[in-house]
């Protein structure tokens, strides 16, 4: 999981250090607008709110780098499915960002819906969000990063001539 920090360049992860006047972070309403004359270029980060649906980007996600997920209070969870949405169903590979009223107790579930990077809110420590993120480290369902249950992972470890 990254962390942003408010004062860094929010597009700087996503980018990889490329010229930032080549990268446009644009909501979906900007990028709606302009998609169709926008060069092919895969520096183009897009924010949604948590009830736009993640099903307009689809055509677009192979010119995406960025999707930024808001969360406009820690108690409205929409961006989770977004997420989850976007690794599971539309299959994006590129960076997920959390955004907004981002706290420590909610990295966890980020992680297992699929958000790779996360700009904690400003009271929030990131030694304790990386504690949590070990804390809960290891689940018995499936999620959008391993599919599989953990009886199912197990299993397929297991040697052969087990339980013979």
């Amino acid at each position: 999981m990254k962390f942003i920090e408010p004062q860094q360049d929010p597009l700087e992860s996503a980018w990889g250090g490329a010229d930032p006047a080549e990268c446009t972070l644009m909501t979906l309403e900007q990028w709606q607008a302009v998609r169709r004359r926008w060069p092919a270029m895969p520096r183009i980060g897009v924010v949604l709110s948590n009830d736009q649906d993640v099903a307009l980007l689809e055509p677009d996600l192979p010119r995406l780098a960025l999707v930024v997920l808001q969360f406009p209070t820690w108690t409205d969870g929409r961006a989770y499915t977004q997420a989850r949405l976007l690794r599971t169903r539309l299959r994006f590979t590129r960076e997920i960002r959390a955004s907004g009223e981002v706290l420590v107790d909610m990295l966890p579930m980020l992680q297992r819906t699929g958000f790779d990077a996360v700009q904690l809110r400003a009271d929030q420590s990131r030694k304790s969000a990386r504690h949590a993120l070990r804390f809960f480290a290891d689940h018995y369902q499936g999620d959008a990063n391993e599919p599989r249950p953990l009886f199912a992972r197990c299993s397929a470890q297991m040697p052969a001539n087990v339980g013979d």
